[in-house]
């Protein structure tokens, strides 16, 4: 009983010793994509093509919802053949509405596709400047303020935002 109260007493003491060795900072990620002109400029893009894409898709619904509406009221007149035939096309219609949006916003649609290409490169740059900035001012862990929602308080001291924002160029 007394070796493991000893052996626990020393591994909170090396814990605890080692935890005073490390220097921590923290970041304000959306502060810093807020002030990088490539960030915004690939937002600008995601949305224009987000919304070209929305009005394809939108422009195809109202099709959809057109040939529905004709044929409700022309439904009386038509042959059993020309019945099953529209609602055949009526079917057709509203999978390619179901298609267009598989396409472009489904889990590996255009969007996603586009935005790893116009995001994913940004985020690297901003890691390799964080990394660069720890490994310069020998800070060994960087953590994210805006994604942290047990953060309370911070000291500005141990924030590095400016410091990355100035490694990537940005003002």
């Amino acid at each position: 009983m007394k070796k493991s109260t000893i052996l626990l007493a020393a591994l909170l003491a090396f814990g605890t010793a080692f935890a005073k060795d490390q220097s921590v900072a923290y970041i304000d990620m959306s502060y810093i994509l807020k002030n990088l002109p490539q960030y915004e400029q690939a937002n600008e893009q995601l949305t224009m093509l987000s919304k070209r894409w929305q009005k394809e898709i939108d422009a195809a619904q109202q099709d959809a919802r057109v040939m529905a509406t004709n044929y409700q009221t022309e439904q009386i007149f038509l042959s059993e053949t020309m019945r099953a035939q529209r609602e055949q096309e009526i079917v057709a219609k509203e999978q390619e509405v179901l298609e267009l949006k598989r396409k472009y916003f489904g889990q590996d649609g255009e969007l996603y596709k586009k935005r790893e290409a116009l995001i994913k490169p940004i985020q690297d740059e901003i890691y390799n400047a964080i990394q660069d900035l720890a490994n310069e001012k020998r800070i060994d862990v960087v953590k994210d303020r805006s994604s942290d929602p047990a953060l309370i308080y911070m000291s500005s001291k141990l924030d590095v935002s400016d410091l990355v924002l100035r490694k990537l160029g940005a003002k």
